[in-house]
């Protein structure tokens, strides 16, 4: 609307035709959606593997760059389409009270001029003269009554009083309505595209900036119904129930919520997670601090990865720059996999290129090694907390954070809902849930199983390099007897670290505290018992897990391959093949024919 709203504009607007036109960009949207869809996985998929050669690469690469402008088309008309439904939904308020006082107006038989004020006619009597009190005009005020200055009394008109708060009412809705307004055009006219058909890194930057404009004028309209505070069975009701086109607007305005959402299908939060991951790229791509700019390597290293493909197909069902990262992805569908893990890593994890390229292969093998013995098995790779970090300067057992239980504590309430979204989601009645805890995620796992309830649904927990998990028996984790598993390597010494008592005595005169002086001290601190970091060890007897047999690994430092390289062996083929095997027989539901080793 261009110059001074007037109230005959607002009367007229028809919003449904505001609504009509968001359908339409919400139809352009849905093309290019597909458009990318079928390059991705119709032409891309049938090129990578049926030629070969720079010609055929020259081919991937710009159908990639399609795919990707495709991908940029279906966002920012998503975003004008929900901008221009909230404008409509925000603009029917201050429309309905005009009509509302201009139907008083017109009882009335007030008349309402062009410039909103309200001439009334001569009603009521002097009481000096006798003579009718004359009529007049009422101009209003879009301030609030309240707010207002007081006005003097000009007429003793029983009109007066009434066209008064009629021309306040309606310069209130004009008000509103010239607010609103304002908002959206200013927002609207920012959904502009550059000229030129490549889309650049900074253009995703743009989006991110775009998004956040229009989830601020949609934030009412759209974020407020999202059940985030609700457990995820609910929150999968409220998906189901939603209409084609409100899910289609959550996911061009909130691919971060839907995409981070337990209980939303893992089809469609890997199709919003791979949007955001867009917009998180360009939105750090600006920056040059070292945090964003090592998140920054890891979300690119993921996407490469999603675009490559590859067999079992990867579902990114979480990602985002909160903390030290957030990125969970899986490898086959958990929702219509019978068994599906879940694997949290531990110490010195964080979204960066070492998680791309390492963690994220650990859940491929394992998924790929389940898959031999159960083809319904899908496996993934959990990281949704906060691991202990190990700063440059301190050796790699000498984090505070890894010294104590409150990262553990801190991240099991929300893997716990992320296991409770895999049971509510997944399409089996006889759905088979795997635990798996590595390192510092061994002790996550056992916070978790120690909220109220466990772990939900979880039939097995497995736990590897554990340096102990919080309790001191395998029947406190809240699994059947028999469906605990433990792998701990001779030569890893995260799987040894003496109790804090113990190390105390040892290393109070070597003068090195915490982990890494339970570690040096050895023997020293060792009385015999069975007591590691966090608890008893879950390899020993009196823990009560089932050990399966993994290979001794390097020996620290004298092997020549660093400090703890058998720590990081266990779900790894080529490396440790029958703890990788032991892990993938457990995860298919197959635990009956593990290869299993003595208690400690």
């Amino acid at each position: 609307m261009n110059g001074t709203l007037t109230w005959a504009q607002l009367r007229e607007v028809k919003c449904s035709e505001l609504e009509d036109a968001a359908d339409g960009w919400g139809r352009a949207s849905n093309r290019a959606d597909a458009a990318r869809d079928r390059i991705d996985k119709q032409l891309l998929v049938g090129l990578e593997a049926s030629q070969e050669g720079e010609a055929a690469e020259a081919a991937v690469t710009r159908l990639r760059d399609l795919s990707r402008n495709f991908q940029y088309v279906y966002t920012e008309c998503g975003l004008v389409r929900t901008a221009l439904n909230s404008f409509a939904q925000e603009l029917r308020a201050p429309q309905r009270k005009l009509r509302d006082a201009l139907e008083d107006a017109g009882g009335l038989k007030f008349t309402v001029h062009e410039d909103g004020s309200v001439s009334y006619p001569a009603a009521g009597e002097n009481r000096i003269t006798g003579d009718e009190l004359p009529g007049g005009t009422a101009a209003g005020s879009a301030v609030p009554r309240l707010l207002a200055q007081p006005r003097p009394l000009t007429s003793q008109n029983p009109n007066a009083a009434m066209a008064q708060e009629i021309a306040d009412r309606i310069a209130r809705a004009l008000g509103e309505a010239g607010e609103i307004d304002a908002r959206y055009t200013g927002t609207l006219r920012k959904l502009a595209a550059r000229d030129g058909l490549k889309v650049t890194d900074a253009m995703w930057a743009d989006v991110s900036g775009d998004a956040t404009a229009v989830r601020g004028l949609a934030d009412e309209y759209l974020r407020d119904a999202i059940p985030q505070d609700r457990p995820p069975a609910e929150r999968k009701s409220w998906w189901e129930g939603l209409t084609r086109e409100e899910r289609e607007e959550y996911l061009a305005v909130y691919p971060d919520l839907i995409g981070n959402l337990d209980g939303i299908p893992a089809e469609v939060r890997d199709a919003a997670n791979r949007d955001n991951l867009q917009l998180l790229i360009g939105r750090l791509e600006g920056r040059d601090d070292e945090r964003s700019q090592t998140q920054l390597a890891g979300l690119r290293a993921i996407g490469e990865q999603l675009r490559d493909g590859g067999n079992p197909p990867m579902y990114l069902l979480g990602i985002g720059d909160e903390g030290n990262g957030r990125a969970i992805v899986s490898y086959g569908n958990p929702d219509t996999a019978r068994n599906v893990s879940a694997y949290v890593p531990g110490l010195g994890t964080a979204l960066d290129e070492e998680f791309a390229r390492s963690d994220l292969k650990r859940a491929r093998d394992t998924a790929i090694g389940a898959q031999k013995y159960d083809e319904s098995s899908a496996a993934i790779v959990w990281l949704g907390y906060d691991a202990p970090q190990i700063p440059d300067s301190e050796s790699l057992l000498g984090n505070a954070a890894v010294a104590g239980p409150e990262r553990a504590e801190e991240g099991a309430p929300a893997f716990n809902s992320f296991m409770s979204g895999l049971a509510a989601t997944n399409q089996h009645d006889d759905t088979h849930l795997t635990a798996i805890g590595h390192s510092y995620g061994s002790r996550t796992v056992g916070a978790a199983a120690q909220q109220e309830g466990g772990i939900p649904d979880v039939d097995d927990i497995v736990l590897v390099g554990s340096p102990g998990v919080g309790v001191d028996h395998a029947q406190d984790l809240g699994v059947e007897r028999g469906h605990v598993f433990v792998g701990a390597a001779e030569n890893d010494p995260v799987t040894k670290l003496p109790s804090k008592q113990q190390s105390a005595l040892a290393v109070a005169g070597l003068c090195v505290a915490g982990p890494p002086g339970a570690y040096l001290a050895g023997e020293v601190g060792d009385v015999g018992d069975d007591d590691l970091w966090f608890g008893k060890d879950p390899a020993s007897k009196a823990f009560g897990a089932r050990r399966f047999e993994v290979d001794d690994g390097p020996r620290p430092i004298v092997d020549g391959e660093g400090v703890t390289p058998a720590h990081s062996n266990y779900f790894t083929p080529v490396r440790d093949a029958v703890s990788a095997d032991n892990i993938a027989l457990i995860a298919s539901g197959n635990s009956s024919e593990i290869k299993a080793d003595r208690w400690r």
